[in-house]
């Protein structure tokens, strides 16, 4: 594996172990509470962020030179927002326990096809389709999965809205307050208002 996609991996494994202390932490009260200016709970964040690899998996093995038919990230026609919702009205009523095993398992075949990107493949640019909150743009692999690596923190931010009392907690201040980490959940957070 090229050290780049090691570099990626590792990150990922971090902030999904993160994630899954700071979700399992919540309470069933917490875990309802909707989340201002969304029509998600905190529960459906969490479902969000843990299936949303299903979307990137055929994309990214598609990238490594596994052509992967069917509706991914990657395919033409494909919308995200769709995708999310379905996935997250899909998982409603799973207890927590079931949304992270299912998430553990996607993640382990997401790294799976990393660690088949070669620094070609990283260096390749790619088409990121955007979604109702971003505009499509075309960058370098490399560029797109230095970002992805902080979508579970930018949701814990957007989850922490209706958790205004974890907010000071030790491990979530030194989880959302790392200098790579803060300025792109500060630049989410600008840009949707």
């Amino acid at each position: 594996m090229v050290p780049r996609a090691q570099v990626t991996i590792n990150s990922l494994t971090e902030e999904r172990a993160r994630l899954e202390r700071f979700a399992r932490s919540l309470t069933l009260e917490e875990l309802a509470r909707h989340v201002p200016g969304t029509g998600w709970t905190v529960n459906d964040f969490i479902a969000h962020v843990a299936t949303l690899d299903a979307a990137y998996l055929g994309w990214f093995k598609a990238l490594a030179g596994e052509p992967v038919p069917g509706e991914h990230r990657g395919s033409r026609g494909f919308d995200v927002d769709r995708f999310n919702e379905a996935a997250v009205t899909a998982r409603r009523g799973q207890s927590i326990a079931e949304i992270l095993d299912e998430g553990r398992t996607l993640r382990a075949r997401l790294v799976a096809a990393i660690e088949q990107f070669t620094d070609a493949d990283l260096d390749t640019t790619i088409r990121f389709g955007g979604d109702r909150k971003r505009p499509p743009v075309d960058l370098p692999l490399a560029q797109f999965l230095a970002g992805w690596v902080r979508h579970d923190a930018i949701h814990v931010a957007d989850m922490l809205k209706a958790l205004p009392e974890r907010r000071s907690e030790p491990e979530i201040v030194a989880w959302l307050s790392r200098p790579e980490v803060a300025g792109p959940i500060n630049a989410y957070q600008k840009a949707m208002g």
